[in-house]
């Protein structure tokens, strides 16, 4: 199940490497990264996965300088118990910044919330709302998140967005890969916290992701969403490491 979680979050960043102006999806002996010029402070979409430490450390320094152009932070994830990698970037000037649960869950079986669960809501959201309620949702202050998501081609991800007095308020996309769809960008406004939001979102998504033939759901929790998570009925994997870097 972790190489799922691989996998799609490797097919994840190949659409945020092409989401905003200017980006670009570097891809070198097993390592993979998205460069986001447009939103140079956001580490994780300026961020690299890989399937060995020795490629990563063979490609170090071109992702080094690949980031350094653009003044970027970034982060490389780090999968659990690969020590070698985190010795590496830690003396290349890392510093260990998040430790978020990979998370997955079975499709069969599950239900679709009742016709009258509450949120006003849509499975045909915008790019543009997702943006805009991971900004609003989180405390950086900026407009990163509008800045990095500015375009996905046509199905690449299923978005879905709860409104309230005629703005988003909500919202998650779901990415399919080989049979596995995964959740991302989850986010709801903090007036609009405990209404039940992202259970509505995230149970109409799993029931839609289970008709179009997809087996499994896995995300990357942060501990806001860990409890929201688990109670959807998503068990934890393992925890992942966010090894992230400052411009040079």
């Amino acid at each position: 199940m972790i190489d799922r979680v691989l996998k799609s979050m490797v097919h994840w960043y190949r659409l945020v490497g092409g989401a905003s102006e200017g980006a670009s999806f570097f891809e070198s002996d097993g390592v993979v990264a998205a460069v986001v010029p447009a939103a140079p402070e956001r580490a994780v979409v300026n961020a690299v996965l890989y399937n060995h430490a020795d490629g990563l450390e063979a490609a170090y320094a071109e992702l080094a300088s690949t980031y350094d152009r653009i003044a970027a932070k970034w982060t490389v994830w780090v999968p659990p118990g690969d020590d070698a990698a985190a010795g590496l970037l830690e003396g290349r000037g890392h510093y260990l910044d998040a430790q978020p649960m990979a998370m997955a869950l079975e499709l069969d079986g599950v239900v679709r919330p009742p016709a009258d669960a509450p949120a006003d809501w849509t499975a045909e959201g915008d790019i543009a709302e997702v943006g805009e309620v991971n900004d609003r949702s989180y405390t950086f202050g900026t407009d990163s998140f509008s800045r990095a998501m500015r375009r996905l081609a046509p199905g690449a991800a299923h978005v879905y967005v709860a409104r309230g007095a005629g703005r988003p308020i909500g919202c998650l996309m779901v990415i399919d890969h080989d049979g596995n769809s995964e959740v991302q960008m989850v986010a709801v406004v903090p007036e609009a916290r405990g209404r039940g939001i992202t259970r509505v979102l995230l149970g109409h998504a799993l029931a839609d992701a289970a008709e179009r033939g997809n087996t499994t759901s896995t995300l990357i929790a942060t501990p806001l969403g860990y409890p929201v998570y688990e109670r959807a009925g998503y068990r934890p994997l393992e925890r992942f490491s966010m090894w992230e870097r400052s411009p040079a």
